[in-house]
């Protein structure tokens, strides 16, 4: 009785804000769209055969999503290596919160300033100074993917740097004293060890990203968009209720098998750990 009173609050709230909605767009995708536009009752797989015509959305969200958060990932090791085992535990801290203070800032203002960065008048008309003419930085997939990087960078530092911060030292020395290289230490001994800190936060950043819609509109410029892009325009400007429902629903199942596989590799590496170390 006291197991269910707790996750009581925990699960009324799923059901309300996760599984109803999800169970309203999952009707909405087997609809119509109404003449006036919204929904209109019916049962079809209409919605769904019509998927290809919204194939760019899915390319681009499928593509630059699992690229943005392995770009993440390439500077986020690093960073979350230095705070856990190389810098002087005084100044952890201090490393840790400036990794967060960004998030006090909201994204749409930070969006806004690479806008102006890549725009006109910030890098190309500086490059333009020294004779590098017609570089046009923003509206591309790269403005996409820096935005990306700028933006989810510390949500993929966190669970690296919680992995790493608990890897036992002595393994690093027990490997130096048998004569293991540092590159060989750091890729047999580290990189495993942290493989589930890796594992959560590329799942978690390349889950953000398939919804993303903020970044791809304004760095994006309407010629990179993404399936937020693409549902926003369903809803509120076509009014497609059924179409933009079917889309969300093909999403929510790539998610859900993005995250299987994650958990079934962390499971792995965690098994694979708790055997070398015995």
């Amino acid at each position: 009785m006291i197991t269910a009173a707790l996750a009581a609050p925990a699960a009324i709230w799923l059901f309300l804000f996760l599984i109803l909605p999800f169970c309203a767009m999952l009707v909405f995708a087997f609809g119509k769209r109404a003449p006036e536009g919204g929904y209109q009752a019916a049962f079809t797989l209409e919605q769904f055969a019509n998927l290809p015509s919204r194939a760019a959305a899915f390319w681009n969200t499928l593509v630059l999503a699992p690229i943005g958060a392995l770009l993440c990932l390439l500077v986020a090791y690093p960073v979350a290596y230095y705070l856990a085992v190389k810098a002087p535990p005084q100044r952890r801290m201090i490393l840790v919160a400036l990794i967060v203070v960004p998030f006090w800032t909201s994204l749409l203002v930070r969006t806004y300033a690479w806008m102006y960065i890549l725009g006109s008048r910030g890098l190309p008309n500086l490059l333009d100074l020294v004779g590098i003419a017609d570089v046009r930085m923003l509206n591309t997939p790269g403005a996409v993917l820096l935005g990306i990087v700028y933006g989810y960078l510390p949500l993929m530092i966190m669970p690296i740097y919680v992995s790493l911060e608990k890897l036992d030292l002595r393994l690093l020395d027990a490997s130096a004293d048998l004569g293991a290289r540092p590159a060989s230490t750091f890729f047999g001994v580290t990189v495993p060890l942290s493989m589930p800190g890796v594992i959560t936060g590329v799942a978690l950043v390349t889950i953000l990203l398939l919804g993303e819609y903020l970044i791809p509109q304004l760095l994006g410029g309407g010629k990179v968009f993404f399936i937020g892009n693409a549902l926003v325009d369903l809803f509120l400007q076509s009014r497609n209720w059924p179409f933009g429902s079917a889309i969300a629903v093909t999403m929510v199942a790539v998610v859900v098998i993005v995250l299987a596989v994650s958990m079934r590799i962390a499971w792995r590496f965690a098994g694979a750990r708790r055997v070398d170390l015995v």
